[in-house]
């Protein structure tokens, strides 16, 4: 995640990984601002609702701000209809606000998962564009990111095997982008809810 007042565009890696009962999400915890660390322990994975959570990567006062905004209408969408809304329903939503705002954009990279009656990962440009995927990263480190996801993904993984390269693929970023590093903080997202990972699982199972 950067701070965009220097230089836009820059900096994180964030993985989101599709397996058989869910989504896991992995990120650094760097913060850069040009060639500054500004931080070191930033928590790029924010849930959202009960079976739902987004990753950051981008301007940290737009992403923080979204992710403010999401968390009000999930609620507000709860106590109104009885029933939560549905993780494409959240990323359109999403989308339509960042589209909204294209002449004045949030300079943000988004990844938006989550469980309804299967595992759901979306994809969001600056811009609004969404797209589901069955793997995504975003961030500086992306490039890196996406050989090893595309070497390594298979369909119905289970989540040991999801964990494992979400967090191989963050590690192999954090080897080549300087603006990816200090850690990598774990989500997994299954019909259960949403759980966090010790940072020490990721650090064990590292090029396992």
């Amino acid at each position: 995640m950067a701070d965009f007042t220097k230089e836009p565009l820059k900096g994180t890696t964030t993985v989101g990984i599709t397996f058989k009962d869910g989504v896991v999400l992995a990120a650094d915890k760097r913060a850069s601002m040009g060639n500054f660390i500004a931080g070191k322990g930033v928590d790029k994975l924010h849930p959202v609702a009960d079976k739902m959570a987004i990753t950051l990567a981008g301007s940290v006062g737009d992403a923080q701000t979204l992710v403010r905004v999401l968390r009000a209408e999930l609620e507000l969408y709860k106590y109104a209809k009885g029933a939560p809304m549905s993780v494409k329903g959240a990323a359109t939503l999403l989308s339509n606000i960042l589209q909204g705002n294209k002449y004045f954009p949030y300079f943000v990279q988004l990844v938006i998962a989550g469980f309804d009656d299967q595992p759901q990962l979306f994809d969001l440009d600056p811009f609004g564009g969404l797209i589901p995927e069955k793997y995504t990263s975003t961030g500086s480190g992306s490039v890196t990111a996406y050989g090893y996801l595309d070497a390594h993904f298979k369909d119905a993984m289970s989540e040991d095997e999801a964990v494992r390269l979400a967090v191989n693929s963050v590690h192999a970023a954090m080897k080549r982008d300087s603006a990816t590093g200090e850690g990598i903080d774990t989500l997994v997202i299954t019909d259960k809810g949403v759980k966090r990972l010790p940072m020490q699982v990721a650090t064990g199972l590292l090029n396992a």
